[in-house]
């Protein structure tokens, strides 16, 4: 029985990359010194993937910046403004596409579907000269294949590509992208042809976007894009790679009916539903890839609930012929959790970073072969009954508080107009009031006092009295710019206050280019044991006779920005969260503070990818940021900030 990972973390267990890449960056470092530690990082994932014994190992999923940026350099479609005159494209051109340069600027960067990864939008036109610029895809192939890895290589498929580019700066909005695709398919032969020609049997085709809503023209691209390719994808087998979602079903029956493609991979913890379709009808002789393992999370897989779904798909496709997998790339989970020190025994039995997800694809894949590994799926399944009976897991008040939520909209009493008089009145502002937004900066005195607090190396009185001259500083600034509404930023992360929440030392997902970032974990009930922003923000305001803003991020960002325990309904923990922040918001309110910003920055980041379940979506995450501040008093000022999206609805 076979198994397969669809993508692997690019940045290292300890950052290693981003920190190679920064140093180029600054000039520290050579261009050579960067492309080891690439390859470095290369081989041990290749490596690590065959001594788990994972038959089908993914290259070319390993970027300097994003894989999309990657297939556009393979494309050769560098905009005009970067001044590439032809040839490979070297790091100078690529890395001024990402980040810009010193003349032009870098190229649009947008969320990665509703991931936390973000990716190099293609800026294409009726006047892109594409041209096969990039062997990077073959060149790994090969480098691994030196090191005695046969791998599968992975590129983002044609139609995908097209789907998620922008018409470039002068072109028409309404130019179809996809009249591009006759102009970029000879390229994806050259590229096939070189592959074959290396020696590679399989190749993976990322078509993503055939999850979204798409309509019979787009459908029809891939028919066209693929019947295109079949004479060159002749002599190897072709992987075609959805992930995130369901696939509907006109798309799955587009998908299963493409030429030349050999087998099918699907998100089937995303896309249950996709179950229902494989079941109902699925073309005989190809194969499936199940992606069983959960590529966006950090939890333990149920390897007897995955098995009994894998033995369900063995009798519908037949056992040579399924091949288990993960539900997308590895890519948005964190890297190994043999780096995590301060995680309890507990909690770490709960979990499977990216190395641990290897590990269990391919402990599905023996059992489902006969050879289960009992010691390993015993181990796993005292973990799960440990986590469904774990008493830090459940609070029966959280629960109760959440469920009496049901019977309102937890709008404020009064109508906006009746709250704008109260608010002026108490606060006697102007017309148009001035504040900040966004965060002023932690100064690196201030970074420097938190980490030798935290190391117990200065006492919890000077660390006081050093943030406190901080925010003396920030409240001077802001009463000499005569700004109306102050804000205070000296409140570390508050999530680290509630219960319910776990924190990793080496977690680190990779959001965009050398940027990572380290989700919280929400294990459990959430709560808040005490205030967490009362006491900053009443010393804040002490310091001066205009009004200072509590500030807290709102429940549905704290919910989208976190690795959320997947045991029950997202919406569920939402309101948990939301009534924990609802605590502080009328504590504030308690201690003087009359306006509070409520960030909600990632309110659009987990809309679905399908239009028809937005609708909910909206509708529990607008209720959370609700249940936030239906208590307060008309004279208290609440402020829904969503400084990174549009959202009227607040």
């Amino acid at each position: 029985m076979a198994s397969h990972i669809v993508g692997y973390p690019r940045m290292g267990p300890k950052r290693e990359l981003k920190f190679a890449l920064e140093s180029f960056w600054d000039g520290k470092s050579t261009a050579e010194d960067l492309k080891k530690v690439a390859a470095d990082l290369r081989s041990s994932i290749w490596k690590q993937m065959a001594d788990a014994g994972i038959k089908y190992i993914p290259s070319n999923t390993f970027a300097y910046y994003d894989q999309v940026l990657d297939t556009t350099a393979m494309l050769g479609a560098v905009p005009s403004r970067y001044g590439w005159n032809g040839g490979e494209i070297g790091f100078d051109t690529y890395f001024s596409m990402a980040r810009g340069n010193a003349s032009v600027p870098a190229m649009e960067m947008t969320k990665w579907f509703d991931t936390n990864y973000h990716f190099i939008v293609p800026e294409l036109g009726p006047d892109v000269n594409f041209s096969y610029a990039s062997h990077k895809a073959v060149d790994e192939y090969k480098e691994a294949k030196a090191l005695g890895v046969d791998t599968v290589p992975v590129l983002v498929g044609p139609v995908s590509y097209l789907l998620l580019s922008k018409p470039a700066k002068g072109v028409e909005k309404s130019f179809s992208l996809l009249s591009l695709l006759d102009k970029i398919l000879p390229i994806y032969k050259e590229v096939v042809t070189e592959l074959k020609a290396a020696g590679a049997s399989w190749i993976q085709f990322d078509e993503p976007t055939l999850v979204k809503d798409l309509d019979s023209h787009q459908l029809h691209a891939f028919t066209s894009a693929y019947s295109e390719l079949e004479s060159s994808l002749s002599g190897v087998n072709v992987l075609i790679e959805t992930y995130f979602a369901d696939v509907p079903a006109k798309a799955f029956k587009t998908l299963t009916s493409l030429k030349g493609v050999t087998g099918f991979g699907f998100d089937l913890i995303r896309g249950t539903k996709t179950l229902d379709l494989i079941k109902g009808g699925f073309p005989s002789g190809k194969y499936l890839f199940a992606g069983v393992v959960d590529g966006r999370n950090i939890w333990a897989n149920d390897l007897a609930g995955s098995l009994s779904i894998l033995q369900s798909l063995e009798a519908i496709v037949g056992k040579d012929k399924l091949v288990v997998s993960t539900s997308c790339s590895l890519l948005h989970t964190a890297v190994d959790l043999v780096n995590e020190t301060k995680l309890d025994k507990e909690l770490k039995s709960w979990m499977a970073f990216a190395a641990q997800k290897v590990v269990e694809v391919n402990a599905l894949a023996k059992a489902l072969a006969g050879h289960q590994d009992e010691a390993f799926f015993s181990a796993n399944a005292a973990a799960q009954a440990s986590r469904k009976s774990s008493p830090r897991v459940t609070n029966e008040a959280v629960q109760k508080a959440a469920a009496a939520l049901k019977g309102s909209d937890h709008r404020r009493a009064t109508n906006v107009s009746a709250r704008l008089d109260a608010q002026q009145k108490k606060l006697n502002l102007p017309v148009l009031p001035t504040t900040t937004i966004g965060s002023f900066p932690q100064t690196m005195e201030l970074r420097r006092v938190r980490r030798e607090y935290k190391a117990k190396k200065v006492s919890e009185e000077n660390y006081i009295n050093s943030i406190k001259e901080e925010i003396k500083k920030v409240v001077k600034l802001q009463e000499e710019l005569d700004i109306d509404v102050l804000r205070n930023d000296m409140v570390e992360y508050f999530g680290e206050q509630l219960s319910g929440f776990a924190f990793t030392v080496n977690g680190w997902v990779q959001s965009y280019g050398s940027r990572c970032v380290k989700p919280p974990i929400i294990y459990g009930d959430v709560s808040r044991p005490k205030p967490m922003t009362v006491f900053w923000s009443s010393m804040a305001q002490s310091m001066t006779a205009r009004p200072m803003k509590g500030m807290l991020t709102g429940p549905v960002t704290i919910l989208n920005w976190s690795f959320v325990r997947n045991d029950q309904p997202r919406f569920e923990t939402c309101y948990q969260i939301a009534l924990a922040i609802k605590d502080e918001v009328e504590d504030l309110e308690k201690a003087g503070i009359n306006v509070i910003q409520i960030d909600e920055a990632a309110l659009r980041e987990g809309l679905p990818l399908r239009k028809s379940e937005e609708a909910f979506y909206l509708e529990w995450a607008v209720h959370s940021f609700r249940i936030t501040n239906c208590g307060v008093q008309d004279t208290t000022q609440v402020l829904p900030s969503t400084f990174r999206s549009r959202c009227p609805v607040l």
